[in-house]
């Protein structure tokens, strides 16, 4: 189970909106955002399994070509759920994956001197079938693909609109296969549709666990018990923070594997929550700034500011109590200075920085919560992606804004377009 723990004065501070939650639910209801729905897609499920064993076997390397939520979630899915350091992909079980989620050049270069065109995948990802990064990216490997007399339709996989975009009339016309972003799932809520799914399973990553535990926690956000409802005392507390001069959310997370999760987050928070108009066209300006951490590393270069600097900033800690892996501390030299470290296993020195840190930031009256799970695992990461999109959905209504477009974006875009012309 996950869970939240909060301190006394977070507790007071969640308290002062328990009357919102009921209204709060209905709201998100209303606007039929799929984020919280598309987990009974079964039908999509089923597809994703039947493409990947219809593939097993063919591919040493999968290179999704995408940006933004159309990459990150899947950065995260890699990262959390496989092998940090994972063998050659000739000696694994699985193909090797590779997200490119930029348009560096050497980026591209160097993905294509590192895999073979024979036994690729590339899985291009665009809602709008148009995205100007993703298309030069397509655009550059199915240069080489053709190049090598390749079939594309051997060698890609488009996840498109289900009508329209060049992606779609592509692979229509030439019979690339495809998966579906639907109509009302934005690319940062998408990560629990085929865009984070298909190449989780292509990697070995068992996908219907994933949504079994985003469905756990969808129960947990349909309930309007305050005390059982986790997404809303999240994301009221960040409210109730942010009127309190809290503007910066820092989420920590003290594991490895869980570092890519809080680049995924950021791209959620930032881009649902910063807004010029609130929903009746006010000019409002809202927005929390997320910044990322990972415990312990940034303890030696960002604790100093989090505890002496600006009080403006409210953490956010994510917990695991098994990392799947532990061996004792072993203490070679005989010196007191590190006696403390005899019989001290990795795990307990991990858990206690932890403590340490939130400790010396609750002395100087900084706000945190801590989110735990047991174990880093499909079950645990679906439910920590359906938390923290629910959560925002629930600031959306907090701040009465549209926390599901991006006009901000879209403007960068049409400017960037007209540079090129």
């Amino acid at each position: 189970m996950i869970r939240l723990d909060d301190t006394e004065s977070t507790i007071a501070d969640i308290n002062l909106y328990q009357d919102r939650i009921g209204p709060y639910l209905e709201a998100i209801r209303q606007k039929n955002q799929g984020f919280h729905t598309i987990i009974d897609d079964t039908k999509t499920l089923d597809d994703i399994m039947q493409f990947v064993r219809s593939v097993e076997g063919r591919y040493t390397h999968i290179v999704v070509l995408g940006i933004g939520g159309s990459a990150l979630g899947t950065l995260c899915l890699q990262q959390s759920l496989t092998p940090l350091y994972r063998a050659h992909p000739h000696n694994s079980h699985h193909p090797h994956l590779y997200v490119l989620d930029n348009i560096d050049p050497a980026l591209l270069q160097e993905t294509l001197e590192v895999i073979d065109l024979k036994k690729t995948l590339f899985i291009v990802v665009s809602k709008s079938g148009k995205t100007p990064e993703t298309i030069a990216q397509y655009s550059f490997f199915r240069k080489q693909t053709d190049n090598a007399d390749l079939p594309a339709s051997k060698h890609f996989v488009f996840i498109t609109d289900k009508k329209k975009g060049l992606l779609r009339t592509i692979s229509d016309k030439e019979a690339i296969p495809s998966f579906i972003i639907p109509d009302n799932v934005g690319g940062r809520f998408s990560v629990l549709t085929p865009v984070g799914l298909l190449p989780a399973a292509l990697i070995g990553i068992d996908i219907n666990k994933l949504i079994r535990g985003a469905h756990t926690m969808r129960d947990i956000f349909y309930t309007d018990d305050i005390e059982k409802n986790i997404p809303f005392r999240v994301a009221a507390l960040q409210y109730a923070l942010s009127k309190k001069g809290k503007s910066i959310t820092v989420m920590m997370p003290y594991a490895q594997k869980l570092e890519r999760f809080a680049d995924w987050y950021r791209q959620l928070l930032a881009e649902s929550i910063g807004k010029a108009h609130d929903n009746d066209g006010n000019t409002v300006n809202v927005g929390l700034t997320p910044v990322k951490a990972l415990g312990v590393t940034d303890q030696h270069s960002q604790s100093q500011l989090y505890n002496e600097g600006p009080n403006d900033k409210f953490f956010m800690f994510l917990s695991v109590q098994d990392f799947g892996t532990d061996m004792n501390i072993p203490v070679i030299h005989d010196d007191p200075s590190i006696d403390y470290l005899r019989d001290v296993s990795f795990a307990t020195l991990m858990h206690t920085e932890q403590k340490g840190t939130q400790q010396s930031l609750i002395e100087n009256k900084r706000p945190l919560i801590t989110i735990s799970i047991d174990t880093i695992n499909e079950e645990y990461i679906g439910g920590l992606f359906m938390l923290f999109e629910c959560a925002t959905a629930f600031l959306g209504e907090f701040y009465s804004i549209n926390a599901f477009d991006q006009p901000g974006v879209e403007l960068s875009k049409v400017i960037t377009k007209k540079l090129l012309t």
